[in-house]
């Protein structure tokens, strides 16, 4: 594993780097396990958000600090000055190390301890001495349960999968990945909630895969990105087109939101494209795509591109992402709303 050694909690920013790129790979054909709920999940208690002060030689510091973890007790490390990305980061380079967790206490490999109490993380220098505490966070969408209006069409509100193709339900309520709308549509609005399991020992696109295809066409990527770069194969990406803005992850078993204004792309009456497609994308009620424009389908895409409406699509790339409260309004040509 990548490490940046960071002596004393001397926090010098580093460039920021995808987490899990050169960590232990899980072979491809091994199923890493996925933790349904959070009380099965050796290590999640953990893993999170954390927002705090810290006292460095500079100077007291506002940071927020997101923990990560990578399976056996492994865990990455990034701070984020001035605040969680989307809440007060100011921009500057994010700060990353590594640790071990024992028990309550996580040992930072650049030196110094965390000790998890009364979901605050107290941190020590590497001397041993008290520099400030670090308190959990929860965040939740703006947009999370956001109710359909009355001209939406429901694809989804927990009482059957009847709108898919392969619609399969789990008992209690959530649509399971891996279902493609009977109904299609060209220009629209989108609400979708999802929620990614918890795959510690899984790395890069074996961790929460899923997708969210616009017409079966275009792919808005879902992963278990929670701390990692934010590229366009991650959570938030525009799969093989753009990565969002500001990677908007939150940890596993987090239900995270969706919001997208979709234009179709135009043709003429002799077949040929005179626009492609764009997109507008919230991810967490936070802008990462402002109209995008995406030249043509996206990896796996299942519908060829054409002026025809097409179906969403929710991937099913073998891991447990489920799905809730899902629901699209049409939107009349030439009122596009997607930037």
């Amino acid at each position: 594993m990548t490490r940046f050694r960071i002596p004393r909690l001397h926090l010098t920013p580093v460039l920021a780097i995808a987490l899990f790129a050169a960590a232990a790979a899980v072979s491809a054909d091994e199923t890493p396990a996925a933790f349904a709920t959070p009380s099965d999940a050796e290590d999640f208690t953990m893993q999170g958000e954390y927002t705090g002060r810290l006292m460095l030689d500079e100077g007291e510091r506002l940071f927020g600090v997101q923990i990560v973890a990578g399976g056996g007790g492994q865990f990455d490390i990034g701070l984020f000055p001035g605040g969680l990305p989307g809440a007060g980061w100011n921009g500057d380079p994010k700060i990353t190390t590594d640790g071990e967790r024992t028990a309550a206490t996580l040992t930072v490999s650049s030196g110094g301890t965390a000790e998890l109490r009364d979901q605050q993380l107290h941190v020590r220098n590497a001397d041993g001495e008290p520099i400030g505490k670090l308190t959990k966070v929860r965040r939740k969408s703006p947009t999370l349960g956001l109710p359909a209006p009355p001209h939406a069409t429901m694809l989804f509100d927990g009482s059957n999968a009847d709108a898919f193709e392969g619609g399969r339900m789990t008992d209690d309520g959530l649509l399971m990945q891996g279902a493609m709308s009977h109904e299609k549509f060209q220009d629209f609005r989108l609400h979708l909630e999802f929620r990614t399991p918890f795959m510690p020992a899984a790395r890069s696109q074996q961790r929460g895969n899923s997708g969210v295809y616009m017409q079966g066409r275009y792919e808005v990527q879902i992963l278990d990105s929670f701390g990692l770069a934010g590229r366009d194969n991650e959570c938030g990406g525009i799969y093989g087109v753009k990565p969002p803005d500001l990677n908007m992850a939150f940890s596993p078993f987090t239900w995270q939101t969706y919001d997208v204004e979709f234009t179709a792309p135009r043709f003429d009456e002799q077949g040929n494209k005179t626009a492609d497609a764009r997109m507008t994308v919230r991810h967490n009620g936070v802008p990462v795509h402002k109209g995008v424009t995406i030249p043509g389908p996206t990896r796996a895409s299942k519908v060829p591109e054409g002026p025809e409406p097409g179906p969403l699509y929710l991937q099913d790339h073998g891991n447990p992402v489920r799905f809730r409260n899902i629901w699209i309004v049409r939107k009349a040509p030439g009122k596009t709303g997607a930037g």
